[in-house]
């Protein structure tokens, strides 16, 4: 019973995952600026959806159990150009450093890295998928503003962080995915419970 339950959650969770990062790639498609969205936080989740996927995928997880992870990684990276090139800073800095990220991830998943660079790299997934948030959540702060910030997004990414909660403790009972989940989902409705209150202040003002 438990194990249909955590099927069917998982099933939700990646088709909430297909559309998570797009609300926001529309608002800042429309509104062409970035205020209140930190390029640091961005670049710590491309990190950390890196490393899940490449964690998982190694340690031949069950597909359900972390396909969202991909899908959002291929998100980040579409809602980390707009960013970039909202900010014009799409140079040839940002090209290299594109291609060693690219180059850094195939040899994860084919393991030309070794695979216990990723058992050491997975436990700083939480602390780095954390300070993501948390910068992100002092930009929204400092710069009082949420417009730019799409609520839909992280009402999505803490509703996919609550599921997985369960479907992890059903599937495999890891706990360095079960504390990273927990925390991820705690710290994403944060930032949509501050953007919400910025944008009823922009409102009002």
């Amino acid at each position: 019973m438990y194990q249909n339950i955590s099927n069917l959650l998982s099933i939700v969770t990646i088709g909430a995952c297909f559309v998570q990062k797009i609300p926001q790639i529309l608002i800042l498609k429309k509104k062409k600026k970035t205020n209140g969205i930190s390029l640091t936080s961005l670049l710590l989740d491309l990190f950390s959806y890196t490393v899940m996927t490449s964690y998982n995928y190694i340690n031949q997880y069950s597909l359900l159990s972390y396909m969202e992870y991909p899908v959002i990684l291929f998100e980040q990276m579409i809602f980390l150009y707009f960013v970039l090139k909202c900010d014009d800073r799409i140079d040839a800095f940002a090209v290299v450093a594109a291609f060693c990220y690219l180059l850094f991830t195939v040899c994860l998943i084919t393991e030309r890295i070794p695979a216990i660079v990723l058992t050491f790299l997975i436990p700083m997934c939480t602390p780095i998928s954390a300070s993501s948030k948390i910068v992100q959540l002092i930009a929204i702060i400092q710069t009082k503003n949420g417009t730019s910030i799409s609520l839909l997004t992280w009402l999505l990414s803490a509703f996919t962080n609550i599921t997985r909660i369960f479907t992890i403790w059903i599937d495999s009972s890891d706990i360095l995915l079960l504390a990273n989940y927990t925390v991820s989902a705690v710290l994403s409705s944060t930032i949509m419970f501050f953007a919400q209150y910025y944008k009823r202040q922009t409102k009002v003002d």
